[in-house]
């Protein structure tokens, strides 16, 4: 408004009508502009309520009902409920309002957000981590963010200085950051039982005789028709989302206006912090044990951050800022102002403050925002554990994209019937939704303290800020979710332990498997064999070479896995091609489609042996066997055919793009890396890379008849055991809890999707 105003007032002093015709096109063009931009995003916004806000908005269900379950109960006067109203409006802005909405949108990891998001960052932008690969394949890609730019400060140095000396403290950032996943998780069992019951559990407002078995009942059935839908995808189960949402938050602000003018207008003092001030007076402990209550209202908070990938920073403030937040609050200040009236109904405060009038519309939709925030929460969980199945911390699991359209939407019938027990075991054991409601806020705060500490690393080490920055956005915010922590914590024994127990074994499942999986890679790249190694064996052994292509699937990106050398050692022949195939995982979401296949050659042109690293990000999906293949041939066809019309190769990294008119686009600009086995000499390496232009028409010819005689998938099958040395703490590790999850989860070649017929299996024993 503020361009056009300004635009306009720059017309009235143009006196040439050429040039004022000229302006006013312009002034059209930018109207234009503007107008599909904020269109966009105006949708996007709109997009998020369903997806986002789910959580969040069904709060004042529950809030000031666990609020006032405790010994908070025995305060019953005007100022505790002002006082508890005071302190949910300033939780409200502080948290979502000022932490999030403010600073913490800003540290998206190339548009996705999360956990995962900021350890990224720290992982590939101040090389913190341990899941950053340590190979020098992914620095092209490392290079090209901004971040990387800026000056470093010399609090950043101290502090990168200070994780390079010690490797127990990037352990103990990676164990934080699956304590905060691992929450995230068992946010996924919590929110469809705490949500689902306590709107279940309204109907006893008007049907008072009605047993608590009947309630337990209809909320197990609702439970179990939503998981039962969830693989279909959350574009057909959805798209009714956002009008829930929408006209539930209608509902509530519209209740709360109504109760506002009707019962008790003085509630907007209120909004005043001398109320808070004034509750810890009167209460004391008590006041401080009823936060566990108070932190339900930030329920959903940390989704504007996770879901950030689906939509923009800019889309998600306006939702928030023009909807959520003043919607929340008019619900909460009716619902208080209906209290201080009503002081005998605080333990179903928030449907007996609805009219009766509208009673059972709004109780309808209550429980059908209910169930979209579950689903939200529910989808939530399947896109963490597939970021964190990309880096090697979760037992692969099956993974089904539901959109063609929209990669995130995806489905994981294993997570899906698990969470789906989970939920019923939670609602049938404990009943009590003041049980579920302290573990529900002992989860939600774990995971917003968890990003304020990655938030503080992230300020120092990736934005260069000074310390002070970091230190002032660790004391407001850090102090006030301690404070909130402290209290949930106390409520331990009622009810908080069921997380911790849950993220206790998730982390440790977690944990464990990305240990035994680094094991397992490490003695892969200590126990690889060189090719001259290999092929010396040739005379002795009587190697053959038969007809077709061999994928090799291994772990090690340079010299011949063991279990190659196993294979070839037992039964002396390989295929006429064959290529070295390596899955690299990168610390960021999305590996461009032109950064994403590395070609390499192996030996001389004569043996026709080839390395492709294909570089995936934890939100990229893999492709079917099928089109997998024919990607890679024909970025190994490419890379033969630029050797062709060259007639050389030069020593550096080939990037290859997986389609045939990106190769086509960018062939000339590819270039080939030749590696040798270790006893090649520099002179052996010129004499080989002459040889190379002079045969590639040769090995084009060799690569397509290759094809046409079929493809064979090779990959180890290897038992992983402790050493006989080891402590009983590895033994009970590697031996028995990763042992029993690598025998019940899916195979590398099932989560891979290679057929069955063409699959080659070695049996391997790695003792590390």
């Amino acid at each position: 408004m503020l361009i056009i105003v300004s635009f306009t007032n720059y017309l009235k002093n143009s006196s040439d009508g050429f040039e004022l015709m000229k302006k006013v096109i312009f002034l059209f063009f930018l109207l234009i502009y503007l107008q599909k931009f904020y269109k966009s995003t105006l949708i996007l916004a709109y997009q998020s309520f369903g997806v986002v806000y789910g959580d969040l908005s069904t709060s004042p269900i529950y809030v000031y009902t666990s609020t006032f379950s405790g010994r908070l109960r025995l305060h019953e006067d005007d100022d505790e409920i002002l006082g508890v109203l005071s302190l949910v409006f300033w939780t409200l802005t502080l948290i979502p309002l000022c932490k999030y909405i403010v600073f913490v949108l800003g540290a998206d990891d190339n548009g996705e957000g999360g956990t995962f998001a900021l350890y990224s960052l720290l992982c590939r932008c101040a090389k913190l981590g341990l899941l950053r690969p340590s190979h020098a394949t992914d620095d092209d890609i490392s290079s090209q963010d901004s971040r990387l730019l800026i000056k470093e400060t010399r609090t950043s140095s101290l502090l990168k200085e200070f994780f390079d000396k010690h490797h127990s403290s990037r352990v103990f950032l990676l164990l934080i950051v699956i304590l905060g996943t691992s929450m995230v998780i068992a946010d996924g069992i919590l929110t469809p039982s705490m949500s689902v019951l306590s709107a279940v559990y309204g109907i006893k407002t008007k049907a008072g005789g009605l047993h608590e078995n009947y309630a337990i009942l209809i909320t197990c059935l609702i439970l179990v028709g939503l998981f039962a839908l969830q693989h279909i995808g959350t574009q057909r189960v959805g798209f009714l989302f956002t009008p829930i949402i929408l006209v539930w938050l209608l509902s509530i602000s519209g209740v709360g206006i109504y109760n506002i003018i009707h019962w008790n207008p003085r509630v907007v003092s209120a909004l005043s912090p001398y109320y808070v001030y004034k509750l810890f007076k009167l209460t004391g402990k008590d006041g401080w044990t009823s936060l566990g209550g108070i932190v339900l209202c930030i329920t959903g908070a940390e989704a504007m951050f996770a879901d950030l990938g689906h939509f923009s920073q800019l889309s998600i403030r306006i939702a928030f800022t023009t909807i959520i937040y003043p919607s929340l609050i008019l619900a909460y200040m009716g619902e208080a102002a209906y209290l201080s009236k009503h002081k005998e109904d605080l333990q179903r405060s928030f449907y007996r403050a609805i009219p009766e009038v509208v009673f059972w519309p709004v109780f309808i939709i209550a429980t059908l925002a209910t169930v979209v925030a579950s689903q939200a929460v529910i989808s939530a969980t399947f896109s963490i554990i597939s970021q964190c199945r990309a880096l090697n911390c979760f037992p692969r699991v099956k993974i089904i994209h539901t959109s063609n359209q929209v990669h995130g939407q995806i489905y994981i019938p294993e997570v899906n019937w698990m969470l789906m027990v989970f939920c019923l075991l939670v609602v049938i054991g404990f009943r009590d939704t003041d049980i579920i409601a302290n573990a529900y806020g002992l989860t939600v705060i774990i995971v917003m303290f968890v990003t304020t500490c990655l938030m503080f690393l992230v300020i120092v080490m990736v934005w260069k800020r000074n310390l002070l920055a970091a230190f002032i956005f660790v004391s407001v915010f850090g102090s006030l979710e301690l404070l909130y922590l402290s209290s949930c914590l106390a409520k331990v024994a009622k009810g908080g332990w069921i997380p911790l127990i849950f993220s206790l074994v998730v982390s440790s499942v977690m944990y464990i498997w990305h240990y035994g999986t680094l094991q397992k890679q490490s003695f892969e790249s200590h126990n690889k064999t060189s090719l001259d190694m290999l092929l010396s064996l040739g005379p002795n052994v009587g190697i053959n070479r038969v007809r077709g292509i061999g994928l090799i699937y291994t772990n090690v990106l340079s010299g011949i896995p063991p279990m190659f050398s196993h294979f070839v050692t037992n039964f002396p022949a390989f295929h006429q091609v064959l290529v070295f195939v390596t899955f690299q995982f990168l610390t960021t979401p999305r590996v461009s489609v032109n950064q994403r296949f590395i070609v390499r050659r192996v030996g001389p042109p004569e043996f026709r042996i080839y390395r492709c690293i294909i570089r995936l990000g934890y939100k990229d999906a893999r492709k079917d066997s099928h089109a997998f293949e024919t990607d890679l041939i024909e970025t190994v066809r490419v890379f033969l055919q630029r050797e062709s019309d060259d007639g050389d190769a030069r020593d550096s990294v080939s990037q290859m793009p997986v389609n045939q008119h990106e190769s086509n686009r960018l062939r000339d600009d590819a270039s080939t890396r030749y590696e040798n086995g270790s006893g090649a000499g520099p002179e052996t390496r010129r004499k080989r890379v002459r040889f190379c232009g002079v045969g590639s028409s040769k090995e084009l010819e060799d690569l397509e008849n290759a094809r046409e005689a079929g493809l064979a998938y090779m990959m180890g099958n290897t038992c992983v055991l402790a050493r006989e040395t080891s402590s009983f703490v590895k033994k009970f590790v590697i031996n028995i809890v990763y042992g029993f999850l690598r025998r019940n989860c899916r195979s590398p070649s099932t989560a891979l999707g290679i057929p069955h017929t063409s699959l080659i299996e070695v049996g391997m024993a790695y003792r590390v």
